[in-house]
């Protein structure tokens, strides 16, 4: 249930690395600097590198390939735009916000379902149980947004990256409430996890037409949660 208003999440490391992708002129499908060198560039540690790439991932700015390294996101913003997608999250209630969710985020699993490889469905999997033994509601919705994003990239289509981004970076200039919760992390049960699991079950099988109402059952599961008693 919603009883407050939060402000969105503001990283000062992921900030600067924005920053320096958009005034280092890299353009979408770019490969950024690898680690070492970001960290000697910015005069930042490495667990200030870190979140700030989880931080940008998160955000749809950069995506990051296991072995190949980090690119700068077909949905990477400029500041105009950022103030555009303000401006839109500014006029959105949080209930019109999952609307459109649940109408894009099956529809992008469904050619997920299709397009996945092997790779990206264990990408995915891997994504659902670190969302699964998360220590914090927190560290659980930062589990939950790599899931999502995996999702999106394993659709193999840079146009539906691009709107799951889009919608993503809006998402956050929404005015959320905070969720009363009873517990300092998720409990065993909580229905997400299963409904993960079956996402990953249908994109494994490359069942389009399940992925497609997996998806959709757990968004309209997580926004009865949400607006329960509204």
């Amino acid at each position: 249930m919603l009883t407050r208003t939060d402000q969105p999440e503001r990283d000062e490391c992921a900030e600067r690395l924005r920053a320096l992708i958009a005034e280092g002129g890299y353009a979408p499908g770019d490969r950024i600097p690898p680690e070492r060198q970001l960290i000697e560039m910015m005069g930042i540690t490495r667990a200030g590198l870190r979140r700030a790439l989880d931080f940008l991932e998160r955000d749809g700015v950069i995506w990051r390939h296991v072995g190949k390294g980090t690119f700068v996101s077909y949905g990477a913003t400029d500041a105009v735009t950022e103030d555009a997608f303000a401006g839109i999250g500014n006029q959105l209630s949080p209930y019109r916000m999952m609307r459109a969710r649940i109408c894009v985020e099956p529809a992008i699993a469904r050619e997920a379902a299709v397009y996945a490889s092997r790779e990206q469905v264990a990408r995915i999997d891997a994504a659902a149980k670190r969302a699964r033994a998360a220590a914090s509601w927190s560290e659980y919705e930062r589990q939950d947004d790599q899931f999502h994003r995996a999702v999106a990239e394993a659709a193999d289509n840079a146009l539906l990256l691009a709107l799951f981004d889009s919608l993503n970076r809006v998402r956050r200039e929404v005015a959320w409430g905070a969720v009363t919760r009873s517990n300092a992390r998720p409990p065993r049960d909580h229905s997400s996890f299963a409904e993960h699991d079956a996402i990953c079950a249908a994109l494994a099988a490359h069942d389009a037409d399940a992925a497609f109402q997996a998806m959709r059952a757990h968004l309209q599961s997580v926004s009865s949660r949400l607006f329960e008693g509204i």
